[in-house]
């Protein structure tokens, strides 16, 4: 396993959000998080890349494990952290007047992970990743607001893989977008598995039949159940995923 948590509870100030959380992930797949709103979804993968512990008064106990490494060691920075599980959010967040170019440069820039030919090499290749390099290479200094949604939620997904992760978290990436970009993402999902591990969260279950491997149903802040895509979504264990599988909550 790629990555593995371990027992994971985090809280908002003094109100617990996600209670002893133990998950793996498996190497070059993708699973989806599914489970109903205010369940604990978004702010499990935020503990994966250490981004929970941003937000004032939140805190995280337990362990993930990525590649064996506890990332919430002491020794552990967590910028690297950030570099190495990279993040695509619910909305594209761009920087709208920095060009196309720029904003994927900014984070190899940043870690110093290429420069000059090697740079313009390495945004090619993240565009190219992202699906997108047909559609803004000869326009590639013109502003990131230039683009449609779906193009922009693209470069976003170029921006992440351009630090060259091993990780890709996708939050509700398709939930801003029209039913076409959001079909081209979902394509570009199972393609980046291939290289990436990729966790997503998803309230589209369709989509999650279509993209993920493996599922694990939350609720309350809690795994109910989680396993084979197939499995969660027709022979699943628990009451509680049989009903919100069949729409009877949620």
């Amino acid at each position: 396993m790629l990555v593995k948590a371990h027992e994971v509870n985090a809280w908002y100030g003094p109100k617990q959000a996600l209670h002893e959380i133990n998950l793996p992930f498996p190497l070059q797949s993708v699973t989806a998080l599914i489970g109903p709103s205010g369940c604990g979804k978004s702010t499990f993968v935020r503990c994966l890349n250490r981004m929970h512990e941003q937000i004032p008064g939140a805190r995280v106990s337990g362990t993930v494990y990525i590649h064996g490494h506890d990332i919430y060691a002491r020794s552990i920075n967590p910028r690297y952290v950030r570099q190495y599980v990279g993040m695509v959010f619910q909305r594209p967040n761009p920087q709208p007047f920095r060009s196309i170019f720029d904003n994927v440069a900014i984070g190899p820039r940043l870690n110093g992970l290429a420069n000059g030919k090697q740079l313009q090499e390495l945004v090619e290749r993240s565009l190219r990743q992202a699906a997108l390099w047909d559609e803004v290479k000869d326009r590639l200094q013109h502003p990131a607001s230039s683009l449609s949604g779906g193009q922009q939620q693209r470069l976003c997904i170029a921006r992440a893989v351009a630090n060259q992760p091993r990780v890709l978290l996708m939050d509700e990436p398709c939930s801003a977008l029209d039913p076409i970009a959001t079909l081209q993402v979902e394509e570009l999902i199972r393609q980046l598995k291939e290289e990436y591990t990729v966790i997503l969260v998803t309230h589209n279950m369709q989509q999650a039949g279509r993209v993920a491997e493996h599922t694990a149903f939350f609720l309350q802040g809690r795994v109910v159940e989680h396993g084979s895509t197939e499995d969660i979504f027709t022979r699943p264990k628990q009451k509680e995923t049989e009903d919100y599988i069949s729409g009877r909550f949620g």
